[in-house]
């Protein structure tokens, strides 16, 4: 950035300079075009991309809340050794499971179903209420996912799409300023051998 704002200054202050190099103005000129795609095509790509991860993520969350039910379960026991995080990492707090415990509950149709599930709380003692989600068969699920969390992971999309969109321009306006150089370092070696022989080539030290 720094070698970015001195180009603008003197692409401001230098333009009727007699030594000033039409290179110069070029750097220049693609330098500002950096900033400004840095101020402004950044951020709205950075909200672009937050906005559509957004749009994305409330789509699941609005499937997930209708193919998910909380359904009323019983404690039937504890599972042993099985004390540990079993949580979604797509989903908030609430999914922060860490207990295993055998729970009874009543499928949609009516049928009784019996299976392990994971529990943030304690598991309390058999015949203690348990509230888990199931699918639409009635098998144990994991909660959907709230609004809160699901924006969270848009704001984080949305801050990556603006690094990401940065460090693009910068690369990009850094490989166009190398061949620029890189050209006129290789004109200058033109010019100096039809200069003759006798005033040596550049980077020679002649």
């Amino acid at each position: 950035m720094r070698g970015q704002w001195a180009l603008l200054r003197g692409l401001l202050r230098g333009r009727d300079n007699p030594l000033r190099r039409a290179t110069d103005r070029r750097e220049a000129w693609v330098a500002l075009g950096a900033l400004l795609l840095l101020l402004v095509g950044a951020p709205a790509a950075g909200w672009a991309g937050g906005s559509a991860a957004d749009a994305a993520l409330q789509k699941s969350v609005r499937a997930q809340h209708q193919e998910r039910h909380p359904v009323d379960a019983v404690v039937v026991g504890r599972v042993p050794g099985r004390d540990r995080y079993v949580g979604d990492p797509e989903g908030g707090s609430e999914r922060a499971a860490r207990i295993w415990v055998v729970a009874s509950w009543q499928a949609p149709d009516g049928s009784p179903r019996t299976g392990e599930v994971a529990t943030a709380s304690g598991p309390g003692a058999p015949g203690s209420p348990l509230r888990i989600w199931t699918d639409g068969a009635g098998l144990p699920v994991a909660p959907p996912m709230d609004g809160r969390t699901a924006r969270s992971h848009a704001v984080l999309a949305g801050i990556g799409t603006f690094l990401l969109a940065a460090g693009c321009v910068e690369a990009g306006r850094r490989a166009v300023v190398g061949r620029m150089v890189r050209q006129r370092y290789a004109r200058l070696d033109r010019e100096w051998a039809a200069a003759g022989a006798g005033w040596g080539r550049a980077g020679t030290g002649g």
